[in-house]
């Protein structure tokens, strides 16, 4: 199993930034993707920003230019780095790791927690 420590959010004003941290813990062998999601309420979860294994970035076109993802491969981490946040941001936000463990055949998906975000206007 993959478990997923998210931080990072909180409540910030419009124009504000925010640094969401996610940290993948357990017996991981690889891990391909990572990602940010965010889901509203009452809307669909949808991507926010992905990053491959050679660091390729992929971003929704709302946060191009504002967000930016990296990652550390040697602790498994990916960050999410907001700045000039807007109100239209608020939402759960959370981690996702396409990851294969030890003793497992084939990479699986894991969500985070989720973490909330919200922009003041």
């Amino acid at each position: 199993q993959v478990q997923l420590v998210e931080s990072g959010g909180g409540l910030v004003q419009a124009g504000g930034s925010l640094r969401l941290s996610c940290a993948a813990r357990g017996s991981i062998r690889s891990i391909n993707v990572l990602g940010w999601y965010y889901q509203a309420p009452g809307k669909q979860r949808e991507l926010v920003a992905s990053i491959t294994s050679d660091g390729r970035t992929n971003y929704a076109d709302s946060v191009k230019g504002r967000f930016t993802i990296s990652r550390d491969n040697n602790k498994n981490t990916v960050d999410l780095q907001m700045n000039s946040l807007k109100p239209e941001d608020t939402a759960v936000y959370y981690c996702n790791v396409n990851a294969m463990n030890w003793g497992q055949y084939g990479f699986r998906n894991y969500w985070g927690q989720g973490t909330q975000v919200t922009v003041s206007s």
